[in-house]
């Protein structure tokens, strides 16, 4: 009778721990499930977004390929167009200042445009080389804007026929050797372009 009990007690101890085995196990896969579930609707949620970039990006690429053939479009026309007139003013030491003898030179080709309506200007600034090549670089941009914007506002011409440009010190006229090289490259050149 002893024995018996003894296996009873024994076998209810084996099931008891064969459930809390079963509980724990079924634990860890439901975890294990919860893990994996919140991976895959995180990688959904990434491809959805990624979806919605890449249709953005596709409408972004179409509207630029319309803009360029548009710019295509407009700028045929331009491949006769020919240097028509050129001049050069000077300025001081890192200025950009507009002097009397710029002015009469921006007055001419404000003239020349004017004879040529549909003609463009190139209007084109370089520096010494006395500083570092990005302030010259932004010293030869604001001569030309400076040009350009004398040109505006004192002959009316159409801020779409002035374009600027700026090469600072890498375009010098002048070699460092020559005698006042430095004053011939404080300089900006302008080029009106159309069709004779």
């Amino acid at each position: 009778m002893k024995s018996m009990f003894l296996v009873g007690l024994l076998l209810a101890l084996l099931m008891m721990g064969c459930g809390v085995n079963k509980e724990y196990v079924a634990q860890q896969i439901q975890d294990s499930e919860g893990r994996t579930n919140s991976q895959i609707s995180s990688l959904i949620d990434k491809t959805n977004s990624n979806a919605e970039q890449i249709s953005k990006l596709q409408s972004l690429s179409a509207q630029l390929a319309e803009k360029a053939d548009l710019a295509i479009n407009k700028a045929a026309g331009f491949e006769t167009y020919q240097v028509l007139w050129s001049g050069e003013i000077t300025y001081n030491f890192d200025s950009y200042e507009i002097n009397p003898t710029a002015e009469e030179i921006l007055l001419e080709a404000c003239e020349k445009m004017g004879q040529y309506p549909g003609s463009l200007i190139e209007i084109a600034g370089h520096t010494d080389r006395t500083g570092n090549a990005k302030y010259n670089l932004m010293l030869g941009e604001k001569r030309a804007r400076s040009a350009k914007r004398y040109m505006a506002d004192h002959c009316g011409i159409s801020l779409y026929r002035l374009f600027v440009v700026s090469f600072g010190e890498t375009k010098p006229k002048a070699m460092p050797d020559e005698q006042q090289a430095s004053s011939k490259n404080r300089r900006v050149t302008l080029n009106i372009w159309g069709q004779m």
